[in-house]
């Protein structure tokens, strides 16, 4: 049986591995935080078939400011056909192997061998800073009602309009301030908080950050937001049509992840929108249906009200954009559009992931 052969760029990954790791020291330095407590942090990279950008991903994770020794890597394999075992060995990384998982039960599966009094989820398609390591613990060593800490990712530098446009759904205040949701891609946790919750939720397939952080404060956790936790997420959608069908799978639990516990004025919105969307898009198929002037009016609130939802989202993006062009204006109304007509289909059509990783 032949079995089909990786791209070259994934076949040269482990070379890359071997030759961007020689030029790190086995053990770095703490040069901006001497006087936070080394502990141990053990990183659980769920991946799958993505061999280049996880070499890139553990090689910043080695080139961190935080001593080599404190650092464990664990890499959870989903039945990847590549060289991403390889990769993962060569830096020196646990590989554990569950080909049928959720992408929550690679992480729980990761975090149940852990060593380390501080779990790092990053996922293989990051790049994160060098100082990343050593501010999550100076963070997370502040008070011991501190549950996790992480930030929200940037787009690549080189990337394309698309990648750039929706970044700036984003919003990354400077310095540390007090949050209620953390994304599982750039995310460190406390091992003590993160086994008193149970871990993430494996009947979720997505939003399961989402749910964790809930429970994580509901047991008496604060979660942290820190900007010097910078993380680059070479994953973000590169196209339109990455970016819908990306939603539409991330949003597919979203309500049932929101909905439970109690709900906090800062979650109104990611429920409330989505539904609002389908029904304004309901209202405007039903009147378009209609073929009367009545279902014209009818559709034409449906078309309104969704145009006014992408409108507001539109305003909101282009408040923290440098960029004032109308092209401009004109791509962050675009992705706004795409971004919310994905979400609020992913209510009625539950889509899987490998949906979202078409190319």
């Amino acid at each position: 049986m032949l079995i089909a052969q990786p791209p070259a760029g994934e076949r040269l990954a482990s070379a890359l591995m071997s030759q961007e790791l020689s030029k790190f020291p086995h053990v770095t330095t703490l040069e901006d935080n001497t006087t936070a407590p080394l502990r141990i942090v053990s990183f659980v990279i769920p991946v799958r078939n993505d061999a280049a950008r996880l070499a890139r991903c553990l090689i910043t994770i080695r080139a961190n400011r935080y001593p080599c020794e404190r650092l464990e890597l664990i890499v959870v394999d989903n039945g990847s056909i590549d060289d991403t075992p390889d990769v993962a060995r060569k830096a020196g990384a646990t590989v554990l192997v569950h080909p049928t998982a959720l992408v929550s039960e690679l992480r729980n599966y990761g975090a149940s061998v852990a060593s380390g009094d501080i779990l790092a989820f990053v996922d293989a398609d990051h790049e994160i800073d060098s100082n990343w390591v050593a501010s999550a613990v100076e963070t997370l060593s502040r008070a011991t009602d501190i549950g996790a800490v992480g930030a929200l990712c940037e787009a690549p530098v080189d990337g394309t309009w698309v990648q750039r446009t929706y970044d700036l759904l984003r919003r990354r205040p400077p310095g540390i301030r007090e949050v209620e949701w953390l994304g599982a891609g750039n995310m460190a946790v406390v091992t003590r908080a993160f086994k008193a919750v149970g871990g993430f939720d494996t009947s979720l397939q997505t939003c399961e950050d989402v749910d964790l952080c809930r429970r994580i404060r509901e047991a008496g956790f604060r979660l942290l937001q820190d900007s010097r936790l910078r993380n680059v997420h070479l994953g973000d959608p590169a196209t339109l049509g990455q970016l819908f069908r990306g939603e539409l799978w991330r949003g597919r639990d979203n309500l049932r992840a929101s909905l439970r516990g109690s709900v906090t004025l800062r979650e109104i919105p990611s429920i409330v929108v989505p539904v609002a969307g389908l029904g304004f898009m309901a209202l405007a198929v039903v009147g378009v249906a209609m073929a009367s002037t009545t279902g014209l009016a009818i559709a034409a609130v449906g078309g309104g009200g969704f145009a006014c939802g992408a409108a507001a989202r539109t305003v909101r993006m282009m408040s923290q954009s440098s960029r004032t062009t109308a092209v401009a204006w004109g791509q962050a109304l675009t992705v706004a559009v795409a971004y919310d007509l994905a979400r609020a289909l992913a209510l009625v059509r539950r889509v899987g992931h490998d949906v979202r990783s078409r190319r």
